[in-house]
């Protein structure tokens, strides 16, 4: 690793400080940025989160993809994880520090909007960041492209009845614009592009010297990244800073545990960790452009459950890179599992 990616949590802990001072030196260009919106979308982000994931799709190769069904443990984590665990824990985590351990410190109609907010996220598993953090963790990009579409189809039918259950709401509409141009950015615009690439390189050694030419410019995206969404809610983190670090409890125990479940779940089945650390991460990351647009559209544009939801893009960088670390601190675990296995099988 280069000095550049060995310090990368320092640049990220350098970079949110310099979007808060940004945010408010430069509130023209914030706002200007902020403007750049489609359908909940930020463009200016959904640019630099392209560059990201770009260099793992090209890494995707599509005559494997059918050897990936070949592994279905994985799969099946995630599956288990997003849909019958995430949103239910995250329910829970939100009802028991809002309504009972913080009931004295927050209003009882302000506790029942972040509740929301926190539900929202819980239920809309991420489709664009993890393929930058299965990339950090050299993750197996056939596999990872597989469990991301495989949870946007699972989204498209399970996200408005688990968000109605959950907040008593019968009237959930999705915002199928954030749904629909969220999965062509972020999957299938750099997956087309990953291929033509591949295709124009050809061989596997100009691939791999392609990518890692590249791969640079995706760690100053992801940095990049975090400075503009600091930068957007720059005001609000210092305008409320007691009640932004009160909602971010219950989300750093759900992420943290969310990945402890997934992830112990893929070591007891003896899944490989390119595929164990993609199955853990999709379901601690979040879908944040699906909630903050469900937020706004149920609740308003300053609503509490906006606002949960936004704390929860503030959150997520830096708690999965912490975890990103974990994970490739643990890989010789996996792989000498791995390994003690196909010995035993050879005696």
């Amino acid at each position: 690793m280069s000095v550049f990616e060995r310090y990368l949590s320092l640049w990220i802990a350098l970079a949110m400080v310099a979007g808060i001072a940004i945010g408010s030196f430069a509130p023209g260009l914030v706002q200007a940025i902020a403007e750049a919106e489609v359908a909940n979308v930020n463009l200016v982000v959904a640019v630099l989160i392209w560059a990201m994931v770009y260099p793992m799709m090209v890494g995707v190769d599509p005559s494997s993809l059918r050897e990936v069904v070949k592994q279905p443990k994985g799969l099946a984590i995630t599956l288990v994880v997003n849909w019958l665990i995430k949103p239910f824990t995250m329910a829970a985590l939100g009802v028991l520090f809002f309504e009972y351990v913080f009931a004295d410190l927050i209003a009882p109609a302000d506790a029942q909007q972040y509740i929301a907010g926190l539900i929202l996220l819980g239920a809309a598993p991420c489709t664009a960041m993890v393929f930058v953090w299965s990339h950090l963790t050299k993750g197996d990009e056939n596999y990872t492209l597989l469990q991301v579409s495989v949870n946007d189809i699972v989204m498209v039918f399970a996200f408005a009845p688990i968000v109605a259950f959950l907040l008593g709401v019968t009237d959930i509409s999705v915002p199928w614009q954030t749904l629909v141009l969220s999965v062509v950015l972020f999957v299938a615009l750099p997956l087309a592009a990953g291929v033509w690439t591949r295709n124009r390189l050809g061989s596997a050694e100009r691939i791999e010297a392609f990518r890692d030419r590249v791969k640079p410019w995706g760690v100053v995206g992801l940095i990049a990244t975090v400075v503009i969404l600091f930068g957007l809610q720059g005001q609000v983190i210092l305008n409320r800073p007691a009640v932004i670090a009160l909602i971010a409890v219950p989300i750093l125990i759900q992420s943290y545990g969310i990945f402890a479940v997934a992830y112990t779940a893929a070591f007891a089945l003896r899944v490989p960790h390119r595929i164990a650390a993609p199955c853990a991460l999709i379901g601690t990351s979040n879908f944040f452009e699906l909630a903050v647009a469900v937020a706004i559209s149920l609740f308003g544009l300053n609503s509490g459950a906006a606002l949960a939801t936004v704390v929860g893009v503030l959150v997520e960088v830096p708690v999965m890179l912490s975890l990103v670390a974990f994970a490739n601190r643990t890989r010789n675990r996996f792989q000498q599992r791995e390994t003690g296995a196909v010995e035993r099988a050879g005696i």
